[in-house]
């Protein structure tokens, strides 16, 4: 059965009874490691103390880089290029800056790119690209997740034909789409958009920073995902818990001599290896361990609908974020006892009390059925 199709005729429900207790409380993270669930974020949400332990740990099997380039960076850019089927790859500080790189190299002269109007390019960077880079964002479709094949021919033949030429260089896409509540871009528009932009020699950049979550959510290989695309960056950060970090992959002659830009622009650390010593040991493992995450959350989430004093929610085109509401009480007392439960919530929707969950790898330090036992007796306290 189709697993959206399995969720919507009660598989969460069902999921409880078929998760034997305690299932995936062995799979959990290494010894010593806290038994906090947290529901805020993309990754481990590790404190400093637990980065600074895990870091010890790692700095045995590290080699330092230089001003990022060589040791551990080079070996993750190898491997990162590997994962997203790109024949090279360059370390960057910020997924900021590596989107920001990406559509200033590919744009080249021809300076109109294409955006989503709910994409971090265009909302989140100050204006970076076109302030620095000279370069003009055009936002398509807004309030959703994916830029319809018309609008994007629209923009495409205005610009060809206006009194002043000027051609669409580059199609900027995100997804997940953050502001869109993590939701994924439509496959089947995305290879339409993609064949349509290769015809008309304009360049393609996937923003993939939670992109590892796909595979799981579409059936899809990451290579499906990037294959449609010219250059791809994946945050280090958000589900591998570096300490910040990017990948910025494409070919061997996109990436040849791109370091120059990133040191113009601030960002070759002088010692970046702190920030990603963490990454190899939770990205090899990533898509095993979200999967079993999402196991947890669907028994969870079903013994909570089963209770009556919780509802859940999630979206057709979502990821690794869902929705619960609670029942007849006040969400921020329910949150601060299961806070004394060492489970921790995003603050409720100030409108709707909606808790927007994360679904993360937390999740397989807790057995699903002692886990809903703490959010019944937050509920009913």
């Amino acid at each position: 059965m189709d697993r959206r199709m399995f969720l919507a005729t009660g598989g969460w429900s069902m999921a409880a009874s078929l998760l034997p207790a305690g299932a995936h409380a062995a799979a959990a993270t290494p010894a010593g490691s806290p038994s906090r669930i947290d529901f805020v974020s993309d990754g481990l949400g590790l404190e400093p103390r637990e980065y600074a332990a895990q870091l010890q740990e790692a700095a045995a099997m590290v080699a330092a880089d230089n001003y990022s380039r060589g040791g551990i960076i080079e070996r993750l850019e190898r491997d990162f290029a590997r994962r997203l089927g790109k024949p090279a790859a360059m370390f960057v500080p910020t997924g900021t800056l590596a989107n920001h790189l990406a559509v200033r190299r590919l744009a080249g002269d021809d300076r109109r790119v294409l955006v989503q109007a709910e994409s971090h390019l265009y909302n989140d960077s100050g204006d970076g690209a076109q302030a620095l880079s000279g370069l003009n964002l055009v936002p398509l479709a807004a309030g959703q997740t994916t830029p319809g094949l018309d609008e994007v021919q629209a923009w495409v033949e205005r610009s060809g034909r206006g009194r002043v030429r000027n051609d669409v260089g580059v199609i900027s896409i995100e997804s997940p789409v953050r502001r869109r509540d993590h939701a994924m871009v439509d496959f089947a528009r995305l290879e339409a958009l993609s064949r349509y932009a290769r015809e008309h020699g304009i360049r393609l950049h996937l923003d993939g920073a939670r992109l590892f979550t796909l595979p799981f959510h579409s059936g899809r290989p990451l290579v499906e995902w990037t294959g449609l695309f010219d250059t791809v960056y994946v945050s280090l950060w958000k589900h591998f818990n570096g300490a910040c970090g990017a990948i910025l992959a494409g070919s061997e002659a996109f990436v040849d001599g791109l370091y120059h830009e990133r040191r113009m622009f601030g960002g070759a650390l002088p010692a970046a290896w702190p920030q990603v010593a963490l990454v190899e040991r939770y990205a090899g493992r990533f898509e095993q361990d979200y999967a079993a995450a999402w196991r947890v959350a669907d028994a969870l989430l079903g013994q909570l609908d089963a209770s009556g004093l919780y509802r859940a929610r999630r979206l057709p085109d979502g990821t690794s974020r869902c929705f619960l509401s609670v029942r007849d009480n006040d969400p921020v007392r329910v949150a601060q006892r299961l806070r004394a439960h060492d489970v921790v919530l995003p603050s409720p929707h100030p409108d709707s009390g909606e808790f927007a969950l994360q679904v993360n790898p937390t999740l397989l330090r807790a057995d699903p059925a002692a886990l809903a036992r703490s959010f019944v007796a937050a509920a009913r306290a």
